[in-house]
């Protein structure tokens, strides 16, 4: 039993010291049977053999003929590259001698002559890069750069805003001066042929003027097409003319620091303490916690709803910890001028940038930085055409999926419009509306006397910044035009309210709203049927 014991376990072993053999003979066999390889075959020949000589001189032949080899393609290559560096150099060359930098014609001062050959050039350039001679490809439809059209009294014109017309005089004096200008040089080029030395022709005037069609590429200039009457009934003389957009020049370049920059946002107030706390809520969150560099004053008319106004005011300021603001109060009849110019007046601090709000207004913190960056003491008026918001019950539908008040101020045609009549939301410096006279005290109750303060500053040598701002809203509200109102006053009040309910799509559904019931009742029979 001890013996048969012993034997099993020494079976094991005895199997493992088998196996371990077995690997050692396999791998012994291999490495004696596997055949050279082609490098090992491939050997140099020995010292002592006697084609010795003769190999390593085979040997070092064919290397050095592959060497050669290997330098004459590197040699070629390189003058292959040398010559095409010429030829794109030279091609550099003559696309700068024809197309200047404008940097250099801004800056080369040492050589007028040059700079103004160069600047020809530009000029020249700019024909030719712009859609003259022929079309180019367009991705959409709506890349396509449009004409307008004009005669010797009207502009036939696509972008219209509010308060520009399809068809109308040119109002304003550089559009006007320069359509009389290109007639004028128009004419004179029909009255002066090149060619034609001093052959008689007739003499056209302004008159022959037929028609002309316009259009400007920002960054190339205008292309101008003239048709004149001809020689006979049926004929026509046509004139191509091409004013070119000069080179981008340096004007300024300025470190602007706004960081002590106060602004005072003035808001003449009677009532409507509920739209107060709204915008309380807008001035806390943009005013006082994001930019944290404004003054508030409130001039309040008559003494209704004022303590809950006082109220709303005081507890704003407990609770963000805010002291700079003014309350104002005038015990006479609501006048939005006269409020707006007590409030400038009462400021009694250094010059400060003036931001005449109203109550149904939001604004950005945003907004705020454009109100200090395009204002300047002496030199510069902010005009910003903000976006008024559309009646949210017509947008929206039922009073129940009108979304938050910050969720409907988007930017879009069918949530609004930009408010391009309105003059009334304005920052200037304290000193330029003093300097200019303030608002016109004598126009009582609603509207006039923004128009009249704006004329003003038109009438001035300050530069008026008027554009279209992303952070600054007219909120909605239903607005309530008074019989006591001027007929003008009435009108401008009027033409207010329709522009602010909804966009041409949506009232044409209000006004449709009869039809479009009676067709889907008339479809669902049919429906049914299918």
């Amino acid at each position: 039993m001890m013996l048969r014991r012993g034997f099993i376990l020494f079976l094991p072993r005895l199997v493992g010291l088998l196996v371990v053999a077995c690997c050692l003979v396999s791998i012994v066999y291999m490495l004696a049977c596997t055949p050279k390889s082609d490098s090992q075959q491939l050997a140099l020949p020995r010292v002592h053999s006697p084609t010795a000589k003769e190999g390593y001189e085979a040997i070092l032949q064919e290397r050095e003929e592959q060497h050669r080899n290997y330098i004459i393609s590197l040699k070629k290559q390189i003058a292959q590259l040398k010559a095409e560096l010429q030829g794109r150099s030279e091609q550099l060359k003559n696309m700068q001698d024809q197309y200047p930098d404008p940097l250099d014609i801004q800056l080369d001062h040492s050589n007028p002559e040059k700079a103004q050959a160069n600047l020809l050039a530009f000029l020249r350039s700019q024909i030719d890069k712009a859609e003259v001679h022929s079309g180019v490809k367009l991705s959409t439809e709506y890349a396509a750069v449009p004409f307008e059209s004009f005669t010797l009294q009207k502009v036939y014109q696509l972008e219209t805003g509010l308060t520009r017309h399809p068809e109308e005089k040119p109002v304003r004096k550089d559009k006007r001066d320069e359509l009389i200008e290109v007639i004028e040089l128009a004419v004179g080029s029909l009255n002066n042929p090149e060619g034609e030395g001093n052959a008689k022709h007739r003499v056209y005037t302004a008159s022959d003027f037929v028609e002309g069609i316009y259009r400007t590429e920002k960054d190339k200039g205008t292309l101008y097409e003239l048709t004149f009457k001809g020689d006979a009934k049926h004929q026509f003389k046509k004139i191509v003319l091409f004013r070119p957009f000069g080179p981008v020049m340096k004007v300024k370049n300025e470190n602007v620091n706004m960081a002590d920059t106060l602004i005072n946002v003035i808001v003449p107030l009677a009532k409507r303490a509920s739209k107060f706390r709204q915008f309380m809520q807008n001035f806390r969150e943009m005013g006082i916690q994001q930019d944290g560099r404004i003054h508030l004053t409130v001039v309040y008319f008559g003494k209704e709803q004022m303590n809950e106004v006082k109220s709303i005011l005081e507890n704003t300021s407990k609770s963000a910890n805010f002291k700079n603001f003014t309350f104002i109060q005038l015990n006479e009849e609501f006048s939005r001028g006269k409020g707006l110019d007590v409030g400038a007046r009462f400021w009694k601090g250094n010059n400060v940038v003036l931001f005449f709000c109203d109550v149904d207004i939001y604004f950005t913190a945003e907004f705020l930085n454009s109100c200090r960056l395009n204002t300047q003491p002496g030199k510069k008026v902010f005009y910003p055409v903000l976006f008024s918001q559309y009646n949210p019950s017509i947008i929206y539908g039922h009073h129940d999926s009108i979304p938050p008040l910050e969720q409907q101020l988007i930017i879009k045609k069918e949530t609004g419009f930009w408010r391009d009549f309105g003059f009334g939301m304005t920052c200037q410096y304290r000193s330029d509306f003093i300097n200019i006279g303030g608002f016109d005290l004598d126009i009582k109750g609603w509207g006039g006397e923004d128009v009249h303060l704006y004329r003003k500053y038109l009438h001035s040598n300050l530069i008026v910044i008027r554009t279209p701002v992303r952070g600054l809203f007219h909120l909605w509200h239903e607005k309530q035009c008074l019989d006591e109102l001027t007929p003008e006053q009435y009108k401008m009040c009027m033409q207010s309210k329709a522009m602010n309910e909804a966009s041409h799509g949506q009232l044409g559904m209000l006004v449709f709203k009869q039809e479009i019931e009676t067709h889907l009742h008339r479809q669902k029979p049919s429906s049914k049927k299918t």
